[in-house]
């Protein structure tokens, strides 16, 4: 049983929500850290690069040995909010007018009828993604396997106050007073929802996790053989870091016992990060795809009382996040891939960069909408452009999600010959337009339909 945290105003709110015991001891282990002054940091001097790593693209073809015991588990607890969305982000129409959801089931169900595997596809929702997400799966009743649900729901923590670390009260909306735990609650939650034991007395054993708006994360078998043979407890993906990650997570190898870990800008202190950003000096680029020994991982949590202490967060902001004149906030968040460095014996891989396309912005949803990305016949993501071009739409025409469909209402434009596109300003798109080349464009403008933009 876990130890009975200090009582302090959040583990009071928490525990009067009803929350569960563990998930009110993980986040007290995190507030004891920040009361004593733990920022998060990960300072440059503690750790040093990785060099090589296994590459997959060696990996031989899969014998198919342990499909029969993984699980595909996806994360889909965001609203796209950075979007101006007020549903699952998973929802949006991403290609060929397909969801996320629908290519990724469609994925799981192609896997299944080529293997003979039954392979359950689970999500991890949040409170405000449940409803919509299940709706919209109704439309695959032929999805579940072995009476699994098809999801279970993540936890919420205090947001506290950043000039007094209490809990933050906001009457307005007491929705906004408590915040998502990070991807790395994934752990936690499996745990006490009790999804956890029950995949493993059905026989399964390989978790592979990604998040929902990453099409490029399908369960690759040759990995997974690899992932099962090595008989490793716990395996992170890692793509060639370029120029555009520079601002991501990475794997470095902690000083102190050699092992790998993952290291966030969250977690950057001003001096390091000119040696964070440097992707010759860091080379491998966090995919956020991950493969998890569930046998291993339920050892772990009974060792460490259900509390697995991943490197600690602190992510600031204020309480309303469309308001930036209301209250400042810290929210105590841990990120999933931070788990290689608390399992004994974890490894990370090198794999193509097409196992890396997400979705954070409007940007990168006109990339893979366009034709620099297809959907293959085993509905992957693949990208027919090489390199993928970079695409630059000014924010206050395009960022929210209905501004972006109405500019560009007769389809994406053509970007597989595209190397760059910067819009600026209000210009709306024509039907049948193409970009080749590096081309920047001011509005107000209207590009024809049929137009080709060179530049």
């Amino acid at each position: 049983m876990p130890r009975i945290a200090a009582v302090s105003a959040a583990i009071e709110k928490m525990r009067a929500e009803g929350l569960p015991d563990i998930a009110v001891e993980t986040f007290a282990h995190y507030e004891d850290l920040l009361q004593r002054g733990d920022q998060g940091l990960l300072p440059e001097s503690e750790i040093e690069p990785v060099d090589d790593l296994p590459d997959a693209s060696q990996f031989p073809e899969s014998s198919g040995s342990a499909l029969d015991q993984a699980v595909v588990l996806k994360l889909n607890g965001g609203l796209g909010t950075s979007m101006g969305m007020t549903r699952a982000k998973s929802l949006i129409e991403v290609k060929d007018g397909l969801s996320f959801l629908d290519v990724i089931v469609r994925q799981v169900l192609h896997l299944r009828e080529r293997s003979g595997a039954r392979i359950p596809l689970l999500l991890m929702n949040s409170f405000a993604t449940r409803d919509d997400t299940l709706a919209a799966l109704s439309a695959y009743p032929d999805l579940a396997v072995d009476d699994l649900p098809l999801d279970f729901v993540q936890g919420k923590v205090p947001k506290l106050r950043a000039d007094d670390l209490s809990p933050v009260s906001w009457p307005d909306d007491p929705t906004l007073e408590w915040a998502p735990p990070g991807h790395g609650d994934v752990y936690t939650s499996l745990l006490v929802s009790g999804m956890l034991d029950e995949l493993l007395e059905r026989g399964y054993r390989y978790l592979f996790l990604s998040n929902s708006d990453n099409l490029g994360a399908a369960l690759d078998p040759r990995i997974l053989d690899w992932f099962a043979e090595q008989e490793l407890p716990f395996v992170s993906e890692s793509t060639d870091r370029t120029e555009s990650d520079r601002k991501g997570g990475h794997l470095v190898r902690r000083r102190s016992d050699g092992r790998l870990v993952l290291r966030e800008t969250a977690q950057i202190a001003d001096e390091d990060q000119a040696a964070f950003e440097d992707v010759s000096r860091h080379r491998f680029f966090n995919a956020n795809n991950i493969w998890v020994d569930l046998t291993a991982l339920r050892s772990l949590l009974a060792e460490r009382d259900g509390v697995l202490g991943l490197p600690m967060i602190v992510n600031r902001k204020t309480v309303d996040p469309t308001d930036s004149s209301s209250t400042e906030v810290v929210q105590l968040e841990t990120a999933m891939g931070a788990a290689i460095g608390v399992f004994p014996g974890a490894s990370a891989i090198r794999v193509p960069r097409t196992r890396f396309a997400p979705v954070k912005t409007t940007n990168q949803l006109l990339v893979v909408r366009s034709d620099a990305y297809s959907l293959a016949d085993d509905w992957t993501v693949r990208a027919e452009a090489d390199p993928i071009p970079v695409v630059e739409l000014d924010s206050s025409y395009y960022k929210l999600l209905d501004d972006f469909e109405a500019r560009f209402a007769g389809g994406p434009p053509a970007l597989r010959d595209c190397r760059r596109l910067s819009v600026g300003g209000d210009v709306s798109f024509g039907r049948d337009v193409a970009v080749r080349g590096s081309v920047a464009l001011e509005g107000p403008l209207s590009v024809p339909d049929g137009s080709v933009l060179e530049g």
